[in-house]
C-alpha cells in the first residue's frame, strides 16, 4: 500500500511541502481547481481512486479534517483531506499534546484483521527481553526504533509493570532514519541485548557514536535480523513505532500502534495499574 500511495502522491500535480522531523515527513499536497460537484470525491481522493485504490470510509478527523480509510490488496492506509477539499495530508497527525492522532485514527478506523496466525512469527523474531525471565505473569511485544521518542516513553511507562512481573519483548527495527539500523545492531550484536538495550534507552536523546561492530557490513546477521523485525511490523499492519501486541484474558490478539495511554496499561498488561510518576508521561494519564 506504500508503494501504490507513494506512486499516487507522486502522480498529483502539485508541490509538497515537508513539516520536518515532528511529523515524521508529512506532507501537504496541494491540488488547484474545484472539485467537480459537492457529492464527489475531492479531487487528491479521486485521483487515487482512478489508480486503482478503493475508499473504504471517511471520517471526521482534527482540526476539520476528513479522514479517509484507503485500501489495495489487502493492505490499508489513512490520509486526511482539508476542509475545502483540495489538500490531501498524507504522513503523521501529531496534536497539541504530542499524541500521535494518526494511530489513533487507524486504531479506531482501519479494520482489524485477524492476527492469531501471526502470533507466533513473533516468537521466531529477534527480541530483546526484559522485566520478568522466570515465569513472567505477562508476556507482550513491543515494535520499537531506537531514534522513536514515543518508544522511549513506552518503556519508561512498562518499567513498573516489568517489576511487577510483566515480560516485554522488544523488537527492534529501522524505520526513522539513517541511525536507526547502526543503534539496532549495536544492541542485537552484542554480548548481553538486555544490557545493551537499556543503556540505548537510557541514553535516548543523547549524542551517539557508533562502535565499529554497529554497521551491516561488520554485523549482516544483526541487519537481516532488524530487516525481517521490520517486514514482521508491516504484516501486522503496524505503520509506525512503537507497535504493542498482547493477547487478552481471552486469547484474542490485540495490536495497538502508537504510544498506549497509561489508562490502558492495566488492559495490556493484565496486572494491576502500577504507579507510574515520571513527570515526563503526565500528558499520557
Amino acid at each position: 500500500m506504500k508503494d501504490v500511495m507513494s506512486s499516487f502522491l507522486r502522480s498529483c500535480k502539485a508541490s509538497a511541502i515537508l513539516f520536518g522531523p515532528l511529523l515524521g515527513g508529512a506532507a501537504l499536497l496541494g491540488v488547484p481547481g474545484p472539485v467537480a460537484s459537492a457529492d464527489s470525491f475531492p479531487r487528491p481522493i479521486q485521483q487515487a481512486v482512478d489508480a486503482g485504490v478503493k475508499v473504504e470510509k471517511s471520517f471526521s478527523a482534527a482540526s476539520g479534517l476528513t479522514g479517509w480509510v484507503l485500501s489495495q490488496g489487502g493492505q490499508h492506509s489513512v490520509v486526511f483531506t482539508t476542509a475545502d477539499k483540495k489538500t490531501l495530508i498524507a504522513g503523521t497527525l501529531i496534536g497539541e499534546n504530542g499524541e500521535n492522532l494518526s494511530s489513533r485514527y487507524e486504531e479506531d478506523h482501519v479494520p482489524k484483521p485477524d492476527f492469531g496466525s501471526l502470533l507466533h512469527e513473533l516468537d521466531k523474531s529477534s527480541y530483546v527481553v526484559e522485566g520478568a525471565i522466570q515465569d513472567p505473569k505477562k508476556t507482550i511485544y513491543v515494535f520499537v526504533d531506537a531514534n522513536c521518542p514515543f518508544c522511549h516513553l513506552t518503556w519508561k511507562a512498562l518499567q513498573p509493570y516489568e517489576k511487577a512481573g510483566l515480560q516485554v519483548r522488544w523488537i527492534l527495527v529501522a524505520t526513522l532514519g539513517p541511525t536507526s539500523m547502526p543503534k539496532a545492531i549495536e544492541v542485537l550484536a552484542a554480548e548481553d541485548k538486555t544490557v545493551a538495550f537499556r543503556k540505548m534507552e537510557e541514553n535516548s536523546g543523547k549524542a551517539w557514536t557508533p562502535p565499529a561492530k554497529a554497521s551491516e557490513a561488520a554485523s549482516p546477521g544483526a541487519a537481516v535480523q532488524i530487516r525481517n523485525n521490520t517486514e514482521l511490523m508491516a504484516r501486522f499492519g503496524i505503520a509506525g513505532t512503537p507497535g504493542v501486541i498482547w493477547k487478552d484474558a481471552r486469547g484474542k490478539v490485540n495490536v495497538k500502534g502508537g504510544m498506549p495511554r497509561l489508562s490502558e496499561l492495566p488492559g495490556i498488561t493484565g496486572l494491576p495499574e502500577q504507579k507510574v510518576d515520571d513527570p515526563a508521561l503526565a500528558k499520557f494519564r
